[in-house]
């Protein structure tokens, strides 16, 4: 009896001051993140589409967002393993955090203010850079601010207080667009922009402040772990001489040791999974298929609709209640994780998206977008969520530093393929309908190199 009560105290115990200040970060970053997929596609387009000097037509537009995401994804899946090493060896990681977050608030606050398209999507993809880099560093403190037996408690208020909160700058920027030229038209275009990235650059900011005051990081590599790890790589002669030469007209080799050592790292690793870890490899090459697939949809949902010429407003509205649903979906399949096996809750997901893909092939009305936007919700936390509890389940827990960081190139390379394969459609003169279904071939074949990996004999330590 005293057990259950204990066990019942665990679960209601509330959120530390450090808890809730890492969690507000979600909360923060997750509003850009809505703006992003909601309101900046439309106020590029604005700019961008159009009969005057220096504008171009609505197909090409939407070619060249999604060769800027394809862009801004690569360089963020490159800088950020390294970003991360240099932190835990420097023990500085709050400092290069806090020079994260504010470059990208204040690119984002900017890009209210940009009088060209091109410059909007330069300065976007300026933004779009140090708020994912800003996310390697707020991942990794989840280990000091709370205890292990809490991760997942805290890890899954971050994830759907993420979700919910990033409404309340959202209400404001929808506003700010309401009453701009598209709409009611009492201001101007350019102030609506202003408000909206200002409004959400702000809030981006604000809510980090208590975690900018309150964290301390506790977990790093010491100086004595530091030299070993260099003396492992001794024997590497295109290391050893490589740092040795940066070394003679650099002051702090330390620097470029670091990158060196984070570079051996992944490719160690890589070649471990490639060799070795078979179930892990297959998981990971579905993993990036299918989650490609994912951030693709995300990242051009508004410009779906803006080629269909659907109501902008209504849009809006529909990926707003997608936030909801997606909250709830991600809860409903955690419940159900625990009655079924977690890679069939994938397939579940994984099928769930392709069948949205399909349907995008019918989709020519606003009542249709949200059917679709609906189909999105249901899955797409949950499909994530899942995939990173599957992962953490099949590899070895003694290595799962090397693998997540891995795992982390997988996750941030989302959306690469997809967008181009989109840009490639619409330059060829396809229709958007098309393009979206061309998607579902990403989750078919993630689908099956899962069920390969599923095969593989598990682990000992897996239990899903």
């Amino acid at each position: 009896m005293k057990a259950k009560e204990n066990n019942t105290q665990k679960k209601t115990k509330k959120l530390s001051s450090k808890e809730l200040s890492w969690v507000l970060y979600d909360v923060g970053n997750s509003a850009y993140t809505l703006l992003a997929c909601a309101l900046i596609p439309i106020w590029y387009k604005s700019l961008a589409v159009g009969d005057s000097a220096g504008q171009i037509s609505s197909d090409r537009a939407t070619a060249y967002y999604a060769v800027a995401i394809a862009v801004m994804t690569v360089v963020s899946a490159l800088i950020g393993p390294v970003c991360g090493a240099i932190a835990d060896h420097m023990r500085i990681k709050k400092a290069i955090f806090s020079t994260t977050v504010v470059v990208g608030v204040s690119a984002c606050i900017l890009n209210g203010f940009t009088p060209t398209w091109v410059l909007f999507l330069v300065i976007y993809v300026l933004t779009k850079i140090f708020y994912n880099a800003s996310l390697v560093f707020y991942d990794s403190m989840l280990v000091d601010v709370t205890t292990k037996d809490r991760m997942d408690e805290v890890s899954s208020y971050g994830y759907a207080w993420g979700y919910l909160g990033s409404c309340v700058p959202f209400l404001v920027s929808l506003a700010a667009y309401i009453c701009g030229p598209d709409m009611l038209g009492y201001i101007s275009n350019r102030l609506s922009m202003i408000i909206g990235f200002a409004v959400t650059g702000i809030w981006w900011l604000v809510v980090t402040i208590p975690l900018f005051k309150s964290y301390k990081q506790v977990n790093y590599v010491s100086d004595a772990a530091d030299k070993d790890i260099h003396k492992n790589f001794e024997n590497d002669v295109f290391i050893r001489d490589n740092i040795k030469e940066k070394s003679k007209t650099n002051k702090n080799p330390g620097v470029l040791r670091l990158i060196a050592d984070a570079f051996a790292q992944i490719f160690g690793t890589i070649k471990k999974i490639a060799t070795k870890d078979k179930k892990v490899g297959l998981f990971l090459v579905a993993f990036f298929l299918y989650i490609d697939g994912v951030g693709t949809i995300i990242d051009n949902c508004i410009n779906i609709g803006t080629d269909l010429k659907l109501d902008s407003v209504g849009q809006v509205v529909f990926l707003l209640f997608t936030q909801i649903v997606a909250c709830i979906g991600s809860l409903v399949f955690g419940r159900l994780s625990q009655t079924y096996k977690t890679t069939t809750l994938l397939y579940v997901c994984i099928a769930g998206y392709f069948a949205v893909c399909l349907y995008a092939l019918t989709l020519h009305d606003l009542i249709g977008f949200g059917i679709m936007a609906f189909g999105v919700g249901c899955f797409q936390g949950s499909l994530q969520a899942l995939s990173r509890s599957y992962f953490s389940k099949i590899i070895p827990p003694e290595n799962s530093g090397e693998y997540f960081g891995i795992y982390d190139i997988f996750a941030k390379g989302a959306s690469f393929l997809g967008s181009l394969v989109i840009a490639a459609v619409k330059l060829a003169g396809g229709t958007i309908n098309v393009a979206v279904a061309t998607m579902a071939i990403f989750f078919a074949v993630g689908f099956v190199f899962l069920r390969l990996a599923d095969r593989y004999d598990a682990p000992r330590h897996e239990n899903n």
